[in-house]
Parts: C-alpha cells; structure tokens; sequence
C-alpha cells in the first residue's frame, strides 16, 4: 500500500507522524511526506528512506498571511479562535493545496494519514477520491477552536467543488485518562501508544553521570519557544545542590549554547529517547510530544506553558495529579521541590504510564489501517 503522511511543516507537527510512518516502511509499504520543503534537510534523520513531496511555504511566509488579516496577531504566543483558524484552516491551505494536490496526483497514494491540524492533507484526499486518517498530537482541542477551523476549511473545498470527507479513523497518542472531563471519543477512534522522539541512528550524545546523592532535571522548552535566556532564568530558580541540570538550549534561530558549568549540562536538539534515560522530574513548556514522552517514562513534571495548545496540555497534565504547572521561571524551583517531596505526584505518573504501555504499537495501528482498506 502506498501511505502518505501529511503534515503542518513544524517539528511539533511531523514528528509525531515519524513512529507510524517508519513502522509503515518496515511493513513493507511505500511510504511519502506531504510538507513544506524547508523541513526536507530537518527531517532525513528520522525518515531517512521516506521521500518528502514538498508543497507550500514554512510558518513564517503563513504567520505573514495571517498577520495581513489580522493585523497585530500572534497564533503561536496568543491562540485566538479566528487567527488559529486563519493560520491551519486558511492561509496554509491557500498557500499549499494546489501544490499539494498536484503532488499527490503525481505519487498516487491509497491512503493519506494526517495530523490533526493539517487541513492540507484531508483536502487532497477529497481531490483523490481516496481516504484519509486523522492522526492527533495530545489531548482533544476544544470546541471553540475546532469550529471556526472546520468552518475555515470548508469554504475552501467549496471553492474547488469538494465535499468535505469524515476520517476513516481518528488516531490517537492521547491515554483517556489524559482528557478532559465530558471528553467522547470520536468515531472509529484508534488508540496509538507514543513513544519518546528516537532516530534510527542515534545521535550518539553522551550525557555525564548523575552525581552521588542527586536527582536529575531534565529542562527543555522545545523547538518554538525555548530560548536561552528563559532556560537560564529557570535554572536560576533550581537549587543546584539538590538538582543536576541538563537543559536543551541554542535551538532557536541565532541562538547558541551556553558552556557547561558544575551542575548545568546543555544540548541542542537531541530525541529525548537519548535524554531523558537516568532522568527523575522534567520541566517542559506543555508540547503535547513532550508531555506524553514525560508521561510515557513516568516523569513528574513541571510545566511551563506558553502558547499554542500547551495550555491545554498542561491542564490535563495536571488534572492527572503528574504535574505542576507554574507561569514564571522563578516559580520552578519551588515546583521541582514540591514534586521531589511529595510520593503521589511520582504515583500519579505510574499510573498514566501503564496505561500508555497497554495502547497499540505504531506497527499495529498501520496493520489495522491496512487490513480495514483491504
């Protein structure tokens, strides 16, 4: 079978897409990634044997578009409704479907496999006459944002003569017990275990051992809104005594890492299959990858929410009894204390991670797409 996997060109977008597309390649299936061709070079490493069918502009070209319509907005650091939807559901689809759908024409997938704010991918299925599945990063978004985002894309299959199509399934990372209260779950809903972000090849990065009598933090902010200057503050607030650091850092565009100092360890862009073993609390922004990994090796953790869906996935990682959420870096230190002190945080954790662990692999969740389209 030929499966194409589409996505918003954003780490945060494609790599959840990475563990059903290696273990679709491994099946013995072709296998294609719908995205911008900036993210090309970034994502060989993961998909070393998955062609890229490059379309449309990377986010900044987009947030241009959205910021022409909406002058003075922001749908990263300040999610509205309105720009959330101009962002995903207009301005990328304006910029990337004709594109696309000239692309996917050319390849001739059976199947298209999209993540969940990817409006591309589902168009390009309705052009094809072919399914498509919907693939979720985190908990559900609410109501308030998926609407006016459906709305928006409706509109531009009108234009093009297409009829929106339901998904053939709803994939989903995302344990119940993650969701939030009142939560249903979607028609032909799959459950998919995630796994913390690992290459085929390893980078190969060594961290130093955890000193006698410590605890280990990891501290990452992600790939959109880390910045050295905000890991600093945080690492600021850590008593060093207690806590060995290790903190990602000199992601962002004309940052660099800082140097290493007694108890402070940096990285850059490292999977956190390679980080987060010897790992005991982690502090993280609230990206939904980040937060289910955390999960995953049964982490407490301290989030630090900042924009995009983070909020969302703080709230539900908090509800969980697994974290504390604080809104300044100063606020840290004193959760990472509270977390190492109190047993039911740590117990909370466990409790998610064995439910993670009983979800369907990524190579069964392929064979059960494949065998429902057989």
């Amino acid at each position: 079978m030929k499966i194409l996997f589409s996505g918003v060109p954003a780490y945060g977008h494609l790599l959840p897409l990475v563990p059903l597309a290696t273990a679709a390649h491994a099946a013995g299936h072709s296998t294609a990634l719908l995205t911008s061709e900036g993210m090309r070079d970034a994502l060989r490493p993961d998909l070393p044997d998955t062609p890229v069918l490059a379309a449309g502009p990377m986010p900044a070209a987009i947030f241009e578009e959205v910021a022409r319509q909406f002058p003075g907005s922001d749908p990263a650091r300040d999610p509205q409704p309105e720009t959330v939807a101009s962002f995903f559901a207009g301005a990328r689809v304006d910029l990337t479907a004709d594109e696309a759908i000239r692309r996917a024409r050319e390849w001739e997938p059976d199947l298209i496999v999209a993540e969940a704010t990817d409006f591309v991918g589902p168009l390009v299925a309705s052009a094809l006459g072919i399914p498509f599945s919907v693939l979720a990063f985190g908990p559900a978004v609410p109501p308030e944002f998926t609407e006016p985002m459906f709305a928006v894309a409706g509109e531009r299959y009108r234009r093009r003569g297409l009829a929106p199509l339901p998904p053939h399934n709803y994939i989903d990372p995302t344990p119940p017990s993650l969701q939030q209260p009142g939560w249903t779950a979607p028609a032909n809903h799959l459950l998919f275990r995630s796994m913390p972000h690992r290459r085929i090849a390893p980078t190969g990065h060594l961290l130093p051992p955890v000193p006698s009598g410590k605890k280990r933090v990891l501290v990452t902010l992600g790939t959109v809104f880390s910045s050295v200057e905000a890991v600093e503050e945080i690492i600021g607030s850590i008593d060093l005594g207690t806590f060995d650091v290790v903190a990602t850092a000199g992601i962002a565009p004309g940052e660099s890492r800082p140097d290493d100092r007694e108890g402070v360890h940096f990285v850059g862009f490292v999977p956190l299959a390679e980080l987060l073993p010897g790992v005991d609390l982690i502090v993280n922004s609230g990206g939904a990858g980040t937060v289910l990994a955390s999960f995953s090796e049964a982490l407490p953790m301290v989030v630090m929410p900042q924009g995009a869906d983070q909020f969302i996935n703080a709230a539900s990682a908090a509800s969980s009894g697994a974290a504390v959420v604080v809104s300044a870096p100063a606020e840290v230190g004193p959760a990472l204390a509270a977390l190492s002190e109190v047993p039911s945080y740590q117990r909370a954790v466990e409790r998610v991670a064995a439910e993670m662990a009983s979800m369907p692999t990524a190579g069964s969740v392929i064979d059960a797409l494949v065998t429902q389209l057989s």
